[in-house]
């Protein structure tokens, strides 16, 4: 990936094409998606959020538009590797809560910032995975500048809703490529124990929201993890809720896509990356300190992500 520029964004540019004609339907989804002025992708690692983004950035790209990308496992590293970030470490592969909500509260700024200084030839495509309060705060209505643009018509949050059968190969292509990347950024995807963390997660939000009656899911239990399997069903109810405030819509993912030699993190179009400055990371940082003055009410707070 070359990257250039100053500031908050980087332009990226790599070798590789569009693989989404294997699903016609999906292909036409994604067609339509392509004039939107905002898409962002929402739910859980390995359901294919990536790979849509790649995909839908050729899309819009063939369409004239100039695509800007607004991604989490993009942003919360600079956030982490900013001066402010470090006081809040990494820790068994999850980020700090401070962190969590500073991403999300920066991601507004960023949103406002991006709707004013660029027309309908532009697209901001980004990827929200919500689940433990990563970047809720775009589903939450708030009094400020982007949720005008964050409520309009023209802003899509699509939830990539995949069968049992294509979890089951997205988890098992996500652990090869961490062993054999072909991009450096695929080494860093979540790996499997934090996988079956975040499905807990949607679980224990579909109780909580009494979408999963007596307690159950209806869902197999996984062995390996001893708690309910992946259910597509349960999946979609939690990000219904969760995105009741927004223009939202289900992407079905029912067809395996020939992505054998195609790495989501590699582009053949440029793509503006829209990322935190140290000075916006230590702003937001700074925004969640003095908001939460201890680590219980902040933990409480990020531990009930999908309230909304």
């Amino acid at each position: 990936m070359a990257t250039g520029g100053a500031g908050e964004e980087r332009v990226t540019a790599d070798p590789i094409g569009v693989v989404a004609h294997a699903d016609p339907g999906l292909f036409a989804q994604l067609e339509r998606l392509a004039a939107s002025r905002m898409v962002f992708f929402a739910g859980l690692p390995g359901t294919g959020k990536s790979l849509l983004t790649h995909q839908l950035a050729h899309l819009a790209h063939a369409r004239g538009r100039t695509v800007h990308l607004l991604q989490w496992d993009v942003a919360r590293p600079a956030i982490e590797a900013s001066e402010a970030g470090r006081r809040y470490p990494v820790r068994d592969g999850i980020s700090h809560a401070v962190v969590r909500v500073a991403a999300g509260l920066w991601a507004r700024e960023a949103i406002a910032r991006w709707a004013a200084r660029t027309g309908p030839g532009d697209v901001l495509i980004g990827e929200t995975p919500f689940v433990g309060h990563r970047f809720i705060e775009l589903a939450r209505r708030a009094d400020d500048a982007a949720e005008p643009h964050l409520s309009a018509p023209s802003c899509r949050f699509v939830v990539p809703v995949p069968s049992r059968e294509v979890r089951a190969h997205l988890e098992a292509e996500r652990e090869r490529r961490a062993a054999q990347p072909l991009h450096a950024r695929e080494a860093e995807d979540a790996p499997p124990q934090v996988l079956r963390g975040l499905w807990g997660a949607v679980i224990e939000a579909a109780q909580a929201l009494g979408l999963a009656a007596g307690g159950g899911t209806g869902a197999p239990v996984d062995p390996a993890a001893g708690s309910p399997a992946y259910d597509p069903a349960t999946y979609r109810v939690v990000y219904q809720a969760v995105l009741v405030h927004r223009h939202y819509e289900i992407v079905p993912l029912d067809v395996i896509l020939p992505t054998g030699a195609l790495s989501v993190y590699a582009f053949a179009i440029p793509c503006v990356e829209v990322v935190p400055t140290p000075e916006e990371a230590a702003r937001a940082v700074g925004q969640v300190e003095a908001r939460f003055r201890g680590a219980a009410t902040l933990d409480a707070t990020v531990a009930r992500w999908w309230e909304v």
